[in-house]
């Protein structure tokens, strides 16, 4: 006899809970999730202990975004049955998802298994499906599906890019140990995870200040900030015998994303977004630095393109996969992923957001901020501030920082509110903390605070820095970027700052400070309509200076960082014209410096 299941049994209730689960023979349990909200813990299938499905043909089937959550560490499913759940991947060929299987092998053992890529089936309809067929070519197919083992990869306890572990479509990979694939195109692929469901505590090894890939283990959600914050994470004993305590890894969750044209690495253009969250909820996301890399895995400068646009939320989706960085101190420990840390999350919703290549990778800093300003995404609560530091490199990409303060932030490492950076670059920007580098800091606010900004440039070229996402501070209160070498204060809240530097390490140049020198006046130059632009009939540089103040430079760079123009104490007087007929046409970047020591800073095009 067939055991059906259906969604409509559920109907009169918000779940449907069993102390066990057992599927008998050719039974199957359908379960339709279209119908159920995603309120955290409440499932359309709870199970307090195991799941056996125990003959060959016994299958649960999870459709519509329907999930199964256990409740019960201890108790281990079992049987040679299968649960049926389907994620859908990136729709381009060439970008890599980043994976962790929410389902391992069914054999007779009882317990979670070990998970191999060629569980994955191909979905043929509602509940059918064929197994996957995989070549060693550049490309899969969709249909019938194909996966090339080509791109397939682990990375266990390394931060070089030669210890990526080439991986076959039968090779074994631990629970909750994350693997790559590369998309198939024509639309996002959907996959079948087809396997003995995993359950319970799911280990996986780390090591001091390297990387892993891991994810999320289970056939539902996992909620971050208990990941992230769980005792067994954030409280090892770091010195047998002694009370000396610290986190496991960074607590940090570092997301791939990518927008490639081919299959050659050094047409890779992308990066790791940094998503952290504190113990009450506050979640902080960094978008990735869109880098390209070389052959051998350094990242570089790329031209400008599409740039980053997915953000991570709270609750991570059924098989996704994320690096985590073992902290400092932390020597050879665990990272432990736990059936207390399941939830019930639709991605529908907007609460959970699987990584993936969507074609619509498009998003610049402007629709970022876009996000971040009209969206309400991330907000922080009344008692945080936070702003976020955009340093654009020559117009080729952009590093995004963001600053935390909140009463009980430290000088030192506050998990859960910073962010290591992931990136080992030749031109970049971070914040610094004992002599590393961080995307994400904390402090408690200071009105005398200064904040340094390092500055890495491989070559000479024009930096420009911006601000935006500035929470809970007064519509009054500057925040200025210093640049220490000219003495020059801009708040960043009035204008961008622009300047031209010689290649180099800044750092002890540029900092974040919220009160000016005692030399500065507070009001902005730009308060007293002072501009500079360029009047294209006349072939004239013109700066308008209404107010009459003391000018004492005004600079001209072409944009490979060229001084074209340098006129010194220039004066008072109401504009000033300078001649650029003499100038090739393009993108230039003009500087004024008035007699307090402030500047405008603005590009201007040239064409004669």
């Amino acid at each position: 006899m067939i055991k059906r299941v259906l969604f409509l049994v559920f109907i009169t209730v918000s779940f449907s809970a069993f102390a066990q689960l057992t599927v008998t023979n050719s039974s199957y349990i359908f379960v339709d999730g279209s119908g159920f909200n995603d309120t955290p813990g409440v499932a359309p299938l709870y199970v307090t202990e195991a799941v056996n499905l125990t003959g060959a043909d016994s299958h649960i089937y999870l459709r519509n975004e329907a999930q199964l959550i256990q409740g019960d560490n201890v108790s281990t499913n079992s049987g040679i049955g299968e649960l049926s759940i389907q994620q859908t991947g990136t729709a381009n060929t060439f970008a890599y998802n980043f994976w962790c299987s929410p389902v391992g092998n069914n054999s007779i053992a009882s317990g979670n298994e070990i998970n191999r890529v060629d569980l994955i089936d191909d979905s043929t309809g509602l509940i059918t499906s064929n197994d996957a067929l995989f070549n060693t070519g550049y490309d899969g197919l969709a249909s019938p599906l194909t996966i090339s083992s080509r791109w397939l990869y682990t990375y266990v306890a390394s931060d070089e890019y030669a210890d990526w572990n080439a991986l076959d479509s039968n090779s074994a990979i631990l629970p909750g140990l994350g693997f790559t694939m590369k998309g198939i195109g024509g639309g996002g692929q959907l996959y079948d995870f087809r396997g003995k469901p995993n359950n319970g505590t799911i280990t996986n090894n780390i090591l001091a200040e390297n990387f892993t890939l891991i994810g999320n283990p289970y056939p539902s959600a996992i909620d971050a900030l208990l990941l992230i914050h769980d005792p067994q994470n954030t409280n090892i004993e770091i010195s047998p015998g002694l009370p000396e305590f610290a986190p496991t890894t960074t607590g940090v969750l570092y997301y791939w994303e990518q927008t490639p044209t081919n299959h050659n690495t050094a047409n890779y253009v992308g990066g790791y977004g940094a998503y952290t969250i504190s113990a009450g909820g506050v979640e902080t996301f960094s978008f990735p630095t869109f880098y390209g890399y070389d052959d051998q895995g350094n990242a570089a400068p790329t031209p400008p393109g599409p740039g980053p646009s997915k953000i991570a939320r709270r609750y991570i989706p059924i098989g996704q996969g994320f690096m985590v960085k073992g902290a400092a101190g932390s020597g050879s420990s665990t990272i432990y992923v736990k059936n207390s840390h399941r939830v019930y999350a639709k991605e529908s919703s907007g609460n959970s957001y699987f990584f993936r290549n969507d074609g619509d990778n498009d998003t610049t800093s402007n629709m970022q901020e876009t996000q971040y300003n009209e969206l309400g995404l991330n907000l922080v609560p009344s008692d945080f501030k936070r702003f976020r530091l955009n340093i654009n490199f020559n117009q080729d990409f952009t590093r995004q920082l963001v600053q935390n303060f909140h009463h009980t932030a430290t000088d030192g490492f506050d998990y859960g509110l910073e962010a290591p950076s992931s990136d080992n670059t030749t031109t970049d920007a971070t914040w610094t903390q004992n002599d590393e580098d961080f995307v994400i800091q904390a402090h408690a606010f200071d009105i005398e605070k200064r904040i340094p900004v390092i500055i890495k440039a491989e070559n000479q070229q024009p930096i420009e820095f911006s601000i935006f996402d500035v929470q809970n501070f007064d519509t009054s209160q500057p925040i200025y970027i210093h640049d220490i070498e000219n003495d020059i204060y801009v708040n960043l809240r009035a204008q961008n700052y622009t300047i031209n530097v010689a290649a180099g390490n800044y750092t002890n140049r540029f900092e974040i400070t919220f009160q000016p020198g005692e030399t500065l006046h507070l009001e902005d130059i730009t308060n007293h309509g002072f501009d500079v632009f360029q009047n294209s009939k006349n072939s004239q540089l013109t700066v308008l200076n209404p107010n009459e103040l003391d000018i004492k430079t005004v600079t001209l760079f072409d944009v490979s960082g060229k001084l074209v123009l340098n006129s010194k104490n220039v004066g008072s007087e109401h504009e000033y014209h300078f001649s650029t007929k003499s100038l090739s046409e393009g993108v230039y970047i003009a500087t004024v410096m008035v007699d307090k020591n402030q500047a405008i800073s603005k590009k201007v095009v040239i064409k004669n």
